[in-house]
This record gives C-alpha cells, sequence and structure tokens, in this order.
C-alpha cells in the first residue's frame, strides 16, 4: 500500500472564507500564512509552519485575477523551496477560461498561458470546478480534476418536486453541460440561440424547442452580467414556459448584473460559492462547494477514485 503523506491545506487571501469551510468538511485547521506587502504593490506570501514532505494544497480562485493569481503563483513556489512533497492548486473559479481559443485575429490565448504559469511555478496538479471550456485541461501535462457542479445542483433540484421540468441552454456552447443535468432527470432541453452585437451585449436570440407550461431551468457555467440570461428567461417566459430559473456555477456578476437579475423574470438564480456575492439580492440562492472539494481532496490523499463525486445517470 502506497504511504499517506500529511495533508496540509492553506488559502490564498481571496478564498480564505472558503478555504476555511473546505479545512472543516475535511477534518483539518487551515494553514497559516502570512502575505508581506510592500508598498509598490510586491507580495511575498510565506508558510508559517513547516509543510517538509506533505501533500498542500493551496486554494485560490482568481477574482480578480491579476494579484490573486501572482500570489498563488509565489505560494506554489515557496511550497517547492519548502520542500513540500506534493503541490496541489485547487481553483475553484479559474478565471481566463474563457480565452481557450484564439476567436480573432492577434489574441492569446490566456487559459494556456495560466497553464504554463502554473506548470512553471511548480504545481503537481490542478483540482477545480466546471471550466468554461473542457477540453482546457488539456492545456496541463499534470492530472487536473475537473469537478461538476451538477454534483450539487441537482440533489437541490429534485428537492423542488417541480413536475414538468426541461432544461435549456442559454447558448450553443452550453449544449453539452445542458444535456447532462438533464439526464439526471430524464428531461428534455432546449437551446437559446444567440448573436453577439460585441463582447457583453446579445443582439438577438431565438428559441429552438417548445416550453409550453415547462418549469424551465437555465444551465450555464457562469454568469456575468446577466444579460443573456435575462433575456433567455424573458423568451423562455414568452413562449409559455410555466416558470423559469437558472443553476449557474460562477456568480461573477460585473457590471448591472444584480439590477438585471432583480428585475428579471426569472424566479431564482442558484449559484455557488466559487466567488462570493458583492451583495444581497432575493432572487438569488447560493449553495455551498466546500464539501465536494473537501471529499476530492480526502479522495486524492486515500488515492481514491474522484469519478465517483459525479452524478451517474
Amino acid at each position: 500500500m502506497a504511504s499517506i503523506n500529511q495533508v496540509k491545506i492553506f488559502s490564498g487571501s481571496s478564498s480564505e472564507y472558503l478555504a476555511k469551510e473546505i479545512a472543516k468538511y475535511f477534518g483539518k485547521e487551515l494553514g497559516s500564512t502570512t502575505v508581506q506587502k510592500f508598498s509598490d504593490g510586491e507580495m511575498s506570501p510565506s508558510f508559517d509552519e513547516s509543510i517538509r514532505g506533505c501533500d498542500v494544497f493551496l486554494i485560490q480562485s482568481t477574482f480578480p485575477p491579476a494579484d490573486n493569481l501572482l500570489e498563488l503563483l509565489l505560494m506554489i513556489d515557496a511550497a517547492r523551496r519548502a520542500s513540500a512533497h506534493y503541490v496541489t492548486v485547487v481553483i475553484p473559479y479559474f478565471g481566463y477560461s474563457r480565452q481557450d481559443r484564439k476567436d480573432k485575429p492577434r489574441v492569446g490565448i490566456g487559459a494556456k498561458l495560466i497553464a504554463n504559469l502554473l506548470t512553471a511555478a511548480g504545481a503537481d496538479r490542478l483540482m477545480t470546478l466546471d471550466l468554461h471550456a473542457g477540453q482546457i485541461q488539456g492545456f496541463f501535462d499534470f492530472p487536473v480534476d475537473h469537478l461538476e457542479g451538477t454534483a450539487i445542483f441537482v440533489p437541490y433540484l429534485k428537492s423542488l418536486g417541480l413536475q414538468n421540468l426541461l432544461f435549456a441552454s442559454p447558448d450553443v456552447g452550453g449544449v453539452v453541460r445542458t444535456r447532462n443535468v438533464a439526464k439526471s432527470f430524464n428531461a428534455d432541453m432546449v437551446i437559446c440561440d444567440k448573436h453577439r452585437k460585441r463582447a457583453n451585449e446579445v443582439a438577438s436570440m431565438q428559441l429552438i424547442g417548445d416550453v409550453t407550461g415547462a418549469d424551465v431551468v437555465l444551465v450555464d457555467d457562469l454568469i456575468d452580467t446577466g444579460g443573456t440570461m435575462c433575456k433567455a428567461a424573458q423568451l423562455i417566459m414568452d413562449k409559455g414556459a410555466k416558470s423559469v430559473r437558472a443553476i449557474v456555477t460562477h456568480p461573477v456578476l460585473s457590471g448591472k448584473a444584480y439590477d438585471n437579475i432583480s428585475n428579471s423574470v426569472l424566479t431564482e438564480l442558484v449559484v455557488t460559492n466559487t466567488i462570493p456575492l458583492q451583495q444581497e439580492c432575493d432572487k438569488i440562492k447560493v449553495l455551498s462547494v466546500a464539501e465536494l472539494f473537501a471529499k476530492a481532496i480526502g479522495r486524492i490523499r486515500d488515492h481514491e477514485s474522484i469519478s465517483s463525486l459525479f452524478i451517474k445517470h
């Protein structure tokens, strides 16, 4: 049997609220770190306890990305230089995942660059949740544990006891994700086909499928300004749906997103706590991902399968 090294869990500055909850579910205290900040904006993270020979888990989402990503890279480097046995980066919200290809001339591929930076810093493994594009896993030359939000959303939806469930993708790109959720309920799905005039602005949208009398659930990996989601919800209600709600993993919620959601026809927007809400909203319900990540960390420690955490269809 393979030896099991001591697990130590640490957090970057942006995700301490979530890391504490993950550590609690895992049954350990969150490790202590110090981030020294200098007047010119430089930072120097350090571990306040020995991590020699330990399996280290570093929890840090990338919102906003610049400082938080650099802090994570410096923590990886510090862990390596402190003789950690194995460094797993836990990034509940992986920023830049929308930049997974060249969609126009003379642009970078941000997700690949982040993968290269994490590799160069010395990470051994990545654990994340609902990447914007699943193929980003191929940007890494080390193992990636890509957890699925369905493990959290499906039990919640089942608890609502809705009779005539129908799932909807707010765009063509989200069809696979939506179909995976629909399979858990043996339900059908429809598609909202959108055309963008420019980033964060939808020019037109049409519905493919019949929603008459259905309780419709929109499925997406992240919500930014909320423009697409609210427009899709209005279109679905106009086509005769009984109700419409949305399940979205990452609540980026920038610009006028909170106003857009409050004034929309959505019954509720169900999100996770990979990103903390900036303000209260009666229509937004938050589900925690802490237990899911804690279980995944336990399975990595025990050299067990991660796939057992996924919803089986």
